[in-house]
């Protein structure tokens, strides 16, 4: 679903052709049959872009932690399982590593069940961790930080710990393309300090015009991302003093020549941000696990949450003013990028294979 899952696991084919390995992407949506898979990603999209309310009570429903029991994501995941088992086998996997939580639930019903003879680690990308993301039968969690890890130990009784975000090394290092983009802003907007806000690959979000009219009125330059959505980008390109973006392939270079990040899912856009040391605020966060996201992130000390235009305009002027206040969200970012994850499963992975 979005961008955020195919780019981690992206990186972590980068890492280990790096390391003289390989490994192979899985869509565990494109393993569903009868075309599912699609039909299931559509239904996302639209109710997340048309009916956000629609997605606040499914994820109420189906993914809100806590006890009591509840649909599950396993009978949908189990019909790939075929598929999956075929695929382990034939590549010769030596373990299969979730990146999305419908293959967690997948992969922890087959290792539960004794159905996938290699080890399951999985890698749960979001902040906040909900129950979708956690089944017993995996032999490993891997979480962002320690207090999901010990939700993930508390959840399934099985072992669960950090490894930080998975990011691609360019987002550490200023990138060469930041010149370019600090160019065009001056051009653009000078003397306006810009504020990326970012609608995801699916370019979905709240009162996004109003944001950035705001924005723009109190002299910033918004520059907004709007992924693949189209009419998003025609309807904000009317707006005078804001730069709108599709789909940008020199993500690095944006992030260097930005002041701060606006986001509204906790997602990967925000954590390349916190890795190019560049300060978040989550504002009109997507519900469900988005909004969940982007609270966890906060309450972590790793970025600020706007409750209104108000405070969104104190936390932008504040973070993109050098002093106290950036520095500190900017190391507070950065501290979370500890282990490498691909070295965590490998690891972790020859220990459950060590003890049969």
């Amino acid at each position: 679903m979005g961008a955020g899952h195919d780019t981690v696991a992206a990186e972590l084919v980068r890492r280990a052709r790096e390391r003289g390995g390989d490994a192979l992407v899985v869509d565990v949506l494109a393993l569903l049959p009868y075309g599912l898979g699609g039909a299931l990603r559509r239904f996302y999209r639209g109710s997340v872009r048309h009916v956000p309310w629609l997605y606040a009570a499914i994820h109420h429903l189906f993914l809100r932690p806590g006890a009591g029991r509840r649909p599950g994501g396993t009978p949908l995941a189990r019909l790939a399982g075929g598929r999956l088992r075929e695929l382990a086998e034939r590549s010769g996997a030596d373990v299969v590593v979730p990146v999305f939580h419908l293959g967690a639930q997948l992969t922890g019903h087959l290792r539960a069940r004794g159905l996938l003879p290699v080890p399951s680690v999985v890698l749960v990308i979001d902040f906040a961790v909900h129950r979708q993301w956690l089944h017993p039968g995996n032999d490993h969690c891997l979480c962002l930080t320690e207090d999901a890890a010990r939700e993930a130990r508390e959840s399934t009784g099985g072992p669960a710990g950090t490894c930080g975000p998975v990011v691609a090394p360019e987002f550490f290092a200023e990138a060469p393309g930041a010149a370019g983009w600090r160019a065009l802003f001056d051009r653009l907007g000078p003397g306006r300090p810009p504020v990326v806000g970012s609608a995801g690959a699916w370019g979905v979000g709240s009162h996004l015009d109003g944001t950035v009219r705001f924005l723009a009125d109190h002299g910033f330059l918004p520059v907004v991302l709007c992924g693949g959505n189209q009419r998003l980008r025609r309807t904000l390109s009317g707006i005078p003093g804001v730069v709108v973006l599709g789909w940008v392939t020199d993500m690095p270079g944006l992030l260097y020549a930005a002041g701060a990040l606006i986001d509204n899912a906790a997602g990967q856009t925000a954590v390349q941000a916190l890795a190019a040391g560049l300060p978040v605020v989550g504002y009109r966060p997507i519900p469900g696990h988005g909004a969940d996201g982007v609270r966890r992130m906060a309450a972590l000390g790793v970025s600020e949450v706007a409750g209104d235009d108000t405070a969104l305009l104190g936390a932008v002027r504040r973070l993109t003013a050098p002093g106290p206040a950036r520095r500190e969200r900017i190391a507070a970012g950065r501290a979370l990028f500890t282990d490498d994850a691909l070295v965590r499963v490998t690891d972790l992975a020859a220990a459950v294979r060590a003890r049969g």
